[in-house]
């Protein structure tokens, strides 16, 4: 555990707040930085992260932990987003990337997990990127559960098995040709 000695505000739609009050009121935390820049288009993969928190939010609350989103997108375009995408999980603007830049998320993304006291002191616990975050997506463990697999050029398929470069297959899941 690595203390978290500064301070972070995020804006929400409550307005401005603290990394505690990202808490809610629960002992654990985790935060999910996403790839969401001001005016720019969402992150295909981050979204799918989104699509897969789904209702499973309420199974996470219930054992004492908060999962929120954030971005340096501002309030206005997040809403926006999760409207359109039917989205109900907690996300904040993070003001210039300054959490996700002091938690690794770079010009990427990242989960980070974090414990607080009862004195309301922070810590870090976990930290994961790139092929970490996996652990969110259902979609990939059911695809890895299958013949084909996620059909990836990564993957050791036999020849002529269906195959295309990561990324490229993904969309917004209002995308898709159903």
């Amino acid at each position: 555990m690595v203390p978290v000695e500064e301070h972070f505000s995020f804006t929400g739609p409550e307005g401005e707040v603290s990394l505690v009050d990202l808490f809610h009121g629960r002992r654990q935390l985790i935060v999910y930085c996403a790839m969401l820049e001001p005016g720019a288009a969402p992150c295909q993969g981050c979204s799918m992260v989104m699509d897969n928190i789904g209702h499973n939010i309420v199974h996470v609350n219930a054992r004492d932990t908060t999962f929120v989103f954030t971005s340096p997108a501002p309030q206005s375009e997040i809403i926006a987003l999760q409207k359109r995408m039917g989205w109900h999980t907690p996300w904040y603007t993070d003001h210039g990337r300054r959490f996700a830049d002091a938690f690794d998320a770079g010009k990427g993304f990242a989960v980070n997990v974090f414990i607080r006291d009862d004195d309301n002191r922070v810590y870090r616990t976990y930290f994961t990127t790139d092929r970490g975050g996996e652990l969110f997506d259902t979609n990939f463990r059911l695809l890895d559960l299958t013949p084909y697999g996620r059909q990836e050029t990564w993957e050791d398929s036999p020849e002529g098995w269906p195959q295309s470069p990561p990324f490229e297959w993904w969309r917004m899941h209002d995308e898709y040709d159903r």
